[in-house]
C-alpha cells in the first residue's frame, strides 16, 4: 500500500511537470515555469496540489485560451459558409440545373 502511495505521488509530480512546461502565460499567472516546476519538486504534494489549484481556477475562468483549447475540431461539411460556396460553385458549373436535382455525372 505504501508503494502505490508512493507511485502516485511520482505520477502527480510528473504530470505537473509536464502540464507547467506546456501552459501558457497567463495559466502560470506570469511565474516563469522554473519556479513552478521548483516548487513541485521541492514541496512534492503540497507544490502540485498547488498547481493543480491554480491551473484549475485559471482553465475555467473562460480566458483566450481556453476556447480554443477545449473547441472540438469540425468538419468542413459542419461549416455553413463552406456548404454555401459548394452551393455557388455548383450553380456557377451548371447554371441550368435545378436546386432539387441531383448533381450529374459528367
Amino acid at each position: 500500500m505504501r508503494n502505490l502511495a508512493v507511485l502516485v505521488v511520482i505520477g502527480l509530480i510528473v504530470y505537473c511537470v509536464i502540464d507547467v512546461i506546456r501552459s501558457t502565460d497567463d495559466e502560470r499567472l506570469g511565474v516563469h515555469p522554473i519556479f513552478w516546476v521548483a516548487l513541485i519538486l521541492v514541496v512534492p504534494l503540497i507544490g502540485a496540489l498547488v498547481w493543480l489549484a491554480v491551473r484549475w481556477s485559471r482553465r475555467t475562468a473562460g480566458g483566450p485560451d481556453t476556447s480554443s483549447r477545449n473547441r472540438r475540431a469540425t468538419g468542413p461539411d459542419d461549416d455553413p459558409d463552406f456548404l454555401s460556396r459548394l452551393d455557388d460553385d455548383r450553380r456557377r458549373a451548371d447554371p441550368g440545373a435545378s436546386d432539387d436535382a441531383p448533381p450529374s455525372a459528367t
